[in-house]
């Protein structure tokens, strides 16, 4: 298993060259899955917006698959190298995967060696638990599972700064997992 998680990801030049060195092979050559954030839209998937977006991190316009909510099971079965989850609305993303009941297929795959590379968002959905994340991000109207897909032992705070010190002392303080703080130039990279 390998987990490689920054808070900005590919837009910072920091995390990007972390990203770059763990790949299993080189970026233009690995297969992707990215999944787009809880904003995605159907015009976006046929327009080629997200296919552009890998495409300009260094990834081969033939090894890209954009994930479809709409038609989760033709994504199963593929093989990959990388699956990229994005930024956006924590609870929103970690809903819609559990919607279209892909949350365990990403673990799955990530227990099956598929390298997992998350931003922001997608970062906190590996964690043990987003609940201290609604300080941030909006719940969703009758969302009460915080649970995230338990790949990473912990809770992280993505975007750290000197502004969240107060909130990260507090976690820690009243810790049932370890907290780890990462601000826009931190990655974090997990193996097994």
């Amino acid at each position: 298993m390998k987990l490689i998680l920054s808070s900005r990801d590919f837009r910072n030049e920091a995390s990007r060259r972390v990203i770059l060195s763990h790949l299993p092979k080189p970026i233009g050559q690995c297969r992707v899955l990215f999944i787009p954030n809880e904003k995605w839209t159907p015009e976006r998937l046929n327009t080629g917006f997200y296919s552009r977006r890998l495409q300009e991190f260094g990834f081969s316009e033939g090894a890209i698959f954009i994930f479809d909510p709409r038609c989760p099971d033709a994504f199963r079965n593929l093989t990959l190298d990388v699956i990229y989850v994005s930024g956006g609305n924590s609870f929103e993303m970690l809903s819609l995967l559990r919607r279209c009941a892909f949350d365990q297929e990403i673990v799955r795959l990530v227990h099956a060696g598929v390298v997992y590379i998350g931003g922001s968002a997608g970062v906190h959905l590996v964690s043990a638990d987003l609940t201290h994340l609604s300080r941030y991000d909006a719940v969703p109207e009758g969302m009460t599972d915080f649970q995230g897909l338990g790949l990473f032992h912990g809770v992280l705070l993505c975007h750290f700064t000197a502004d969240r010190q107060a909130h990260l002392d507090e976690l820690r303080s009243s810790a049932v997992y370890p907290v780890h703080p990462l601000t826009d130039a931190d990655s974090i990279v997990i193996t097994d």
